[in-house]
C-alpha cells in the first residue's frame, strides 16, 4: 500500500509538500504530471493535473528518491506547490482516486524508516521530539540523541550482555570441557560492571524527561489567596477566571510557558479548604496530586488565611516556594512560624515584587536542568527498560552454581532483551503504537 499526506503545517501558507511512499509512488506521480518522472534527488518543475479530467491543479516542484535511498526506504516523492488549502485538498483528492493509495496515519513515514532499517527507535523518538520542540534546550536535547550516541551506549551495554551469555551457555554446554578457570569470575565482574553503568544513566535527576515534557510547577494555596492571578501574571495573559468568590478555580489549569528557554508547565489549582461541595472536593483532590507530581511547588497564602501545613513538608524539602500575597494588607499578623521558610512577600494586584518571585523560579529551573554531556534517558519507557534490566541481571547473579545456569542464561536473555527494546533490535510491536501516534501526519 502506497501511502501520502501533507507534510508542512495545515493552513495558508507560501509553499505546501506533500509526501508519497510506497510502490505505487511512481505511478501515482506519472498520472499526476503526465510526465515521466525526473532524474532521482533533482528539483524539476512540473504542472500537476486532476487525475479524472487533466484539469490544470497548480505548477509547482517535483522530487523523486527511489528506493532503497530515500528517507523510508520506499519508493518516495515529495510535491511542493502553493500553500492553499484548495490546492491541497485537490491533490489529496487526485491521490486517492488511484487504486492501492490512501492517507498516511500519524508518524506513519517515520514507522515504515524504522521498519526498514533506514533508523533505530531512539532516533525515531528524537525526530519526533525534534518536531515538538519548543524551547532551544529541547532542540539541543533532541538533536544530541539524532546524533547517535545514546543508541552507542545501548547497543554497547547489550553486546556486551551477550558475549556473556554467550560464555555462560558454553559453560552449559561443555561443563567438563577445557574452558577458562577464570570465566566464572569474569562473568559475574562484567554483569557488575554493566548494572553500575545503568545505575549510573539511571541516576540523572530526570533531567532528560523534564526537557522534554518540561519542568512542572504546581501552584497551590488556600482559596482566595492569589492563585489564578499569579498564573494569569506569568503567562502575561488571561487564562485563569479570577474572581472574589472562594473556589472559583474547580480543575487543574495548565499554561506552557518558556522561561529563560527552560520548558515549563505551570498549572493553577483548586483551593484548599475543607468543602461540602462534590465537585470542589474533587478539585481539591487533583490539586494534591498535581503538588505530588510537581517539581516546583509555589504554596500561595495571604495574611487573612495562613493555613499552609498541607505543603509543610514540601517546604521543609525545599521543593516549595512560600509565597504571601496582598502585602497591600495589614503584614503585622504574620507569624514566626511562616517567617522561618523565608517567604517572599508580593503583591500580584500592584505587580511588586514579583521579579523576586521569578528569579527565584529561574533559579530552582537553573539548579533541576543541571546535566552533562551523559544524558541518554528521555522517555519513561527507557527508564523502565532499565530497570527491568538491572532487575533480570540481579536475579542471575544469584545464580552462583553451574547447575542453575539454565536459568541465568534467561536473566541474561531478558536483560539483553530490555536493552534492546530501547533502539529496537527486538519485536516491539507493542511500543510502536504509542510511539508513532505521537508524530504529526506527514513525517
Amino acid at each position: 500500500m502506497t501511502i501520502y499526506a501533507l507534510s508542512t503545517g495545515p493552513g495558508i501558507s507560501g509553499v505546501a509538500v506533500i509526501r508519497l511512499s510506497g510502490s505505487n509512488t511512481k505511478d501515482a506521480i506519472e498520472k499526476l504530471t503526465k510526465k515521466k518522472l525526473p532524474r532521482p534527488r533533482t528539483a524539476v518543475l512540473r504542472k500537476f493535473n486532476k487525475i479524472k479530467d487533466n484539469q490544470l491543479i497548480d505548477e509547482g516542484i517535483l522530487l523523486w528518491f527511489p528506493g532503497p535511498n530515500s528517507y523510508t526506504g520506499e519508493d518516495m516523492a515529495e510535491i511542493h506547490i502553493h500553500g492553499s488549502k484548495a490546492v491541497i485538498s485537490e491533490i489529496h483528492n487526485s491521490l486517492s482516486k488511484l487504486s492501492n493509495l490512501r492517507l498516511a496515519e500519524p508518524g506513519e513515514f517515520t514507522k515504515i524508516a524504522f521498519q526498514n532499517g533506514k533508523i533505530n527507535l531512539l532516533k525515531a523518538e528524537s525526530i519526533s521530539d525534534l518536531i515538538s520542540s519548543e524551547t532551544e534546550i529541547q532542540r539541543q536535547q533532541a538533536i544530541k540523541i539524532m546524533s547517535g550516541k545514546s543508541s552507542y551506549k545501548f547497543n554497547s551495554l547489550r553486546e556486551r550482555l551477550i558475549k556473556i551469555l554467550a560464555n555462560v551457555e558454553a559453560k552449559i554446554d561443555f561443563p567438563e570441557d577445557d574452558l577458562p578457570n577464570d570465566i566464572l569470575k569474569n562473568i559475574y565482574s562484567e554483569t557488575k560492571n554493566i548494572k553500575e553503568e545503568i545505575k549510573k544513566i539511571l541516576n540523572d535527576q530526570k533531567v532528560g524527561e523534564r526537557i522534554r515534557e518540561g519542568f512542572k510547577i504546581a501552584i497551590v494555596g488556600p482559596t482566595n489567596a492569589g492563585k489564578s492571578s499569579l498564573l494569569n501574571y506569568l503567562s502575561r495573559r488571561d487564562i485563569a477566571i479570577v474572581s472574589e468568590i472562594a473556589g472559583t478555580t474547580r480543575d487543574v489549569i495548565e499554561a506552557h510557558l518558556n522561561i529563560d528557554g527552560y520548558p515549563v508547565i505551570i498549572s493553577d489549582t483548586a483551593g484548599i479548604r475543607d468543602s461540602k461541595d462534590e465537585i470542589e472536593e474533587k478539585g481539591i483532590k487533583l490539586a494534591f496530586k498535581s503538588a505530588k507530581n510537581a517539581d516546583l511547588i509555589i504554596v500561595v497564602i495571604e495574611p487573612k488565611s495562613v493555613d499552609f501545613t498541607p505543603f509543610l513538608k514540601d517546604l521543609e524539602s525545599k521543593k516549595a516556594i512560600l509565597v504571601v500575597n496582598k502585602m497591600e494588607l495589614n503584614l503585622s499578623s504574620i507569624s514566626d512560624e511562616i517567617n522561618k521558610f523565608n517567604p517572599i512577600f508580593i503583591s500580584i494586584k500592584e505587580e511588586k515584587n514579583l521579579e523576586n518571585l521569578i528569579s527565584l523560579i529561574k533559579e530552582n529551573l537553573k539548579s533541576k536542568f543541571i546535566s552533562s554531556e551523559d544524558i541518554f534517558i528521555t522517555r519513561n519507557r527507557h527508564r523502565v527498560s532499565l530497570e527491568k534490566c538491572i532487575e533480570h541481571i540481579e536475579n542471575f547473579e544469584r545464580k552462583k552454581s553451574i547447575k542453575d545456569f539454565d536459568q541465568g542464561s534467561e536473566d541474561l536473555r531478558l536483560a539483553t532483551r530490555h536493552l534492546g527494546m530501547i533502539v529496537g533490535k527486538v519485536d516491539v510491536e507493542e511500543v510502536l503504537g504509542s510511539i508513532f501516534n505521537d508524530f504529526c501526519i506527514g513525517k
